[in-house]
């Protein structure tokens, strides 16, 4: 499957980049993109709230009472979450809290149909590496406008990131990051990604390489 490659100058050269089935002609889990986002945003969170736990409140463990005899329940410390300056229970746990876990199978599956998703969708975009650096916005500015893309997450290799950062930052409603760090939620939140030619085959080779 072809897709054709945009030139930050507008030059009327037409180029195409062919990929693979395999990364922007898959089937589409909604749930897995779900599960795989809600796992993301699990682990960006800091937990901060803490309480103290049974096992955690300063205190006699003596028993308070006897077992039988007094007409009440039994109990056997003070620090059971039933009594004042007891422990929580099932309280927040801070940093300590263990978040679940995806296989690294899972996660590129995940990336791989979201790129699909984008293309089924006609909001997958590619674009030739700068190998020039950009200074005014204007132009990319114009890139943009003309190619009426709007609400972009740009994904681009090392070189052309920093060429194009002085331009791009000052731009609204546009995100710029690595390759390296492509993600199912980025590539979710916004509505049109931008590829360069080299970052979309660097995550293809990342995609399809049994050891990474």
């Amino acid at each position: 499957m072809s897709i054709k490659v945009l030139t930050i100058d507008g030059g009327s050269k037409s180029q195409s980049l062919k990929l693979p089935e395999s990364l922007i002609g898959l089937k589409v889990n909604n749930r897995l993109l779900k599960y795989v986002v809600d796992w993301q945003l699990n682990r960006s969170k800091k937990r901060i709230a803490k309480t103290k736990q049974r096992n955690e409140v300063i205190g006699s463990t003596r028993k308070i009472y006897a077992q039988k005899g007094t007409g009440g329940a039994r109990h056997s410390s003070r620090k059971a979450p039933i009594f004042v300056g007891g422990g929580i229970a099932h309280g927040p746990k801070g940093d300590n809290y263990k978040t679940k876990r995806i296989n690294k199978k899972i996660r590129k599956l995940a990336l791989a149909q979201t790129i699909s998703k984008k293309n089924i969708n006609k909001e997958l975009h590619v674009f030739e590496d700068v190998k020039k650096q950009i200074n005014k916005t204007k132009i990319f500015n114009n890139f943009l406008v003309k190619n009426k893309l709007e609400n972009v997450l740009i994904i681009s290799d090392k070189e052309t990131e920093k060429n194009i950062y002085k331009s791009v930052r000052n731009i609204p409603n546009v995100k710029l990051i690595n390759d390296e760090g492509t993600n199912v939620y980025d590539l979710i939140k916004f509505k049109n990604v931008l590829f360069t030619t080299s970052s979309i085959k660097n995550i293809e080779q990342r995609l399809t390489n049994e050891k990474n």
